[in-house]
């Protein structure tokens, strides 16, 4: 099969991708001039060109173009996003984006760039969302990001999400993420009801790894596949934490693109290669970050992206 042939679809959590202004309504001074980070138009710029430069390299060994979809999580502006299709070296692509400010507390959203030659965006919308701490406290977490519109001719349905973290605990959060998944469940619900054979993709980082219970027992059914179980191995995976790798970063799909002759599923990967890796110190083999603490190390971010290929 010809490269002529194949497209991808990926993803990508750009790890605190903020711009350098103070907005007074969210948790972003620490990525100010004059903030922790010391975080100025230079270190930004140089940020964006580097995510830029991994998104126009991201499925190339099998496609003869970039990503026709790229879904983006840890953005703080449409802007943002804006000057990543903007940067030298996605300028001379066709690539324009979605973006809806969401109610996170730190003001770090979702978006989703896509090639225009090959999608035709037609309505999108920002599905919001209500979860709660146990103690009842609502938890003011990224909207689900929801397009609709036509990849390579063919009505396609994507949901871009970015679930609440685990930071505060696996076993005190996991009810939030589960949450997050019946809301989607219920939007999958509905377009499947109108059209059996919908076309829908789902991306995202979900703070959970693939067999985690909101992902196996309340996302993946007999309609919607994860092509992603058999990526995470004690050796590989996305991010790695405490020592351990997860997988947090999926793509996911419907039976549409499994069955249909055209725009069908082919395989689904993680991009990690050499030049994204860390190779130093205790950090060694892990996805080289822009900051380790509080030291500037200039690098991508701390998660890997993944992406799908589709035969056209």
């Amino acid at each position: 099969m010809t490269k002529e042939n194949l497209f991808s679809i990926a993803f990508y959590n750009t790890e605190n991708l903020f711009d350098y202004k103070d907005d007074e309504h969210t948790l972003d001074s620490d990525y100010t001039p004059s903030g922790r980070k010391k975080w100025g138009h230079y270190r930004y710029q140089h940020k964006v060109n580097k995510i830029a430069k991994v998104i126009s390299k991201i499925g190339t060994t099998d496609c003869m173009f970039p990503p026709v979809l790229v879904g983006l999580a840890e953005v703080e502006t449409k802007q943002v996003a804006l000057d990543i299709i903007h940067s030298e070296v996605l300028r001379y692509l066709n690539y324009d984006c979605v973006h809806y400010d969401s109610p996170d507390e730190r003001g770090i959203d979702v978006a989703l760039l896509y090639h225009k030659d090959f999608f035709e965006l037609i309505s999108s919308e920002a599905i919001p969302v209500q979860v709660f701490e146990t103690n009842g406290v609502k938890d003011d977490t990224r909207d689900i990001l929801y397009v609709k519109g036509n990849l390579y001719g063919e009505l396609t349905h994507v949901f871009v999400n970015h679930w609440p973290s685990r930071r505060k605990g696996v076993d005190k959060t996991h009810l939030k993420r589960i949450a997050l998944a019946n809301i989607l469940n219920y939007r999958i619900d509905q377009i499947l009801a109108d059209d059996p054979q919908a076309k829908i993709i789902i991306m995202g980082d979900f703070n959970d790894d693939p067999s985690s219970e909101s992902i196996a027992k309340h996302l993946v059914s007999d309609r919607i596949h994860n092509p992603m179980e058999k990526l995470l191995t004690p050796k590989q995976g996305t991010l790695i934490h405490n020592g351990v790798w997860h997988l947090f970063d999926q793509i996911l799909y419907s039976n549409a693109f499994k069955d249909s002759p055209s725009n069908q599923f082919k395989k689904a990967d993680i991009y990690n290669e050499d030049f994204l890796t860390d190779w130093t110190g205790r950090n060694k083999g892990e996805p080289l970050r822009t900051y380790i603490g509080k030291f500037y190390r200039g690098g991508f971010s701390d998660h890997f992206p993944v992406y799908a290929i589709f035969k056209k």
